[in-house]
């Protein structure tokens, strides 16, 4: 199977995903999460039409921007999937469409400090750890709440949203209550914090499901999809 195969396959399911939910698939997003593969690798995928690709680490993604430009690939959005490092905060700076994994509050106010002496408006996400599990990154939904009011008054970030990592189970249904808590979570917060009030805040996406649930994702209503294995196959590392 080739990675085009892959694709066409990933997107099948995809749109089948989106039909059992009376959603439209131009709804959701494809992230090919491309960490730790080579550029040809990404060629392909970007040869077969994809478009947005997601790293964990902003070194490797600042590196693959230069060695994808050099190769032509000039239509490919970036997305910094992983969790950010304080120190490592202006590496966010470089050309990423989305910034998936705003965990904490010192890392907004760092990320808005340096993008607003840079004259940037960097456009993140929340992450939240709606399982509670300590082996995962994110505030949680109540210490996002209590944080949002001083999240809103930082200059330099526009809020699209919320992601979240769902426990690896073995069957994907077992995952669908924290997607649904995810997306109610939104839902409170756009009743709470509406766009409308808050022009720094979109609140449109719902980054969640991976390889192995975004079907379940995408019927509790992702629009940002994260999945590697499914295109790429099993990494020799991580």
């Amino acid at each position: 199977m080739t990675i085009a195969d892959n694709l066409d396959k990933v997107q099948a399911r995809v749109a089948a995903a989106a039909r059992r939910a009376q959603r439209s698939p131009d709804e959701i997003t494809l992230v090919a999460v491309s960490k730790t593969m080579p550029l040809a690798l990404i060629s392909e995928a970007a040869e077969a039409g994809q478009i947005d690709f997601g790293e964990n680490r902003l070194e490797e993604l600042l590196e693959k921007v230069d060695a994808a430009a050099e190769a032509g690939l000039g239509t490919i959005r970036w997305h910094a999937i992983g969790t950010i490092q304080s120190r490592k905060t202006k590496l966010a700076l470089g050309p990423i469409a989305l910034i998936h994994a705003v965990d904490r509050v010192k890392i907004a106010q760092r990320l808005s400090r340096q993008a607003g002496d840079a004259g940037r408006t960097l456009e993140v996400l929340l992450e939240v750890n709606v399982s509670g599990e300590e082996s995962k990154h994110g505030f949680t939904p109540a210490s996002m709440k209590a944080a949002l009011p001083d999240l809103l008054e930082l200059p330099a970030l526009r809020y699209c949203g919320l992601m979240t990592m769902a426990p690896f189970v073995a069957d994907p249904e077992e995952a669908r209550p924290f997607f649904r808590e995810l997306r109610c979570l939104l839902e409170d917060i756009r009743q709470n914090y509406p766009a409308a009030k808050h022009p720094q805040a979109t609140w449109a996406h719902l980054s969640m499901g991976m390889t192995a649930d975004f079907e379940v994702a995408i019927e509790e209503g992702a629009t940002i999809i994260r999945v590697g294995t499914a295109i790429f196959g099993h990494r020799e590392y991580e």
